[in-house]
């Protein structure tokens, strides 16, 4: 004869290997009712957005029918905990990338407006100015023009630079930070060149 437990009494971690051989989702029903607002306070400590909290466990929740039967747990409030923790983080590092992207766009989309107002954009123009960016570029040390394409021209992150280059999250920030600072004096000066030599022709005529 089967013995009847109350689920309600039960320890996490009977609850847990119960639901290991049965398949049972009562077993997960009632950890979700034990831990719920456990869950929901450890995440509106990171977002501090009460739908957000309440997304979060419920996402957190419904990939326990599977995590539950990939991995051992000993103490599943501290596992639970975790768990809630690097999802949350997950999610913000998520938005902070959205939101640098964003930015990154906005500020480019700025800067070609105002050069739009200033002077009228035609092709002669755009393609002096990028001869002058190559030119700028090849000026700059190997690392720093290698770390300045990768963030600015192919918009990848600080954490996939250091994996393409092998260099240390330090040297990437150092190297793009001098090599803008860099790249834009050597545009000033070849900027200040043409209008240089402009002048010198005007005074030759």
């Amino acid at each position: 004869m089967t013995k009847i437990f109350d689920i309600s009494k039960t320890d996490d971690r009977l609850l847990i290997k119960s639901y290991r051989q049965n398949l049972d989702k009562n077993m997960v029903a009632e950890l979700f009712k034990r831990y719920t607002g456990f869950v929901f306070l450890i995440s509106m400590k990171y977002f501090k957005d009460e739908e957000q909290s309440k997304d979060a466990v419920m996402q957190i929740f419904e990939k326990l029918f599977d995590d539950l039967l990939i991995h051992e747990i000993d103490n599943f409030k501290a596992w639970l905990h975790t768990v809630t923790r690097n999802y949350c983080l997950g999610i913000l590092r998520k938005e902070q990338s959205k939101q640098k992207h964003a930015d990154r766009i906005k500020e480019n989309t700025l800067f070609m407006e105002n050069q739009s107002e200033e002077h009228p954009i035609n092709e002669q123009k755009a393609e002096n100015e990028l001869k002058n960016l190559k030119l700028a570029l090849n000026q700059l040390k190997s690392e720093q023009k290698e770390c300045i394409e990768l963030f600015y021209l192919q918009e990848k992150s600080y954490k996939e630079i250091i994996e393409i280059t092998g260099f240390s999250d330090k040297k990437v920030k150092s190297y793009i930070q001098n090599g803008k600072r860099n790249l834009k004096i050597i545009l000033q000066k070849i900027a200040s060149e043409g209008l240089i030599i402009l002048i010198i022709q005007c005074i030759s005529m």
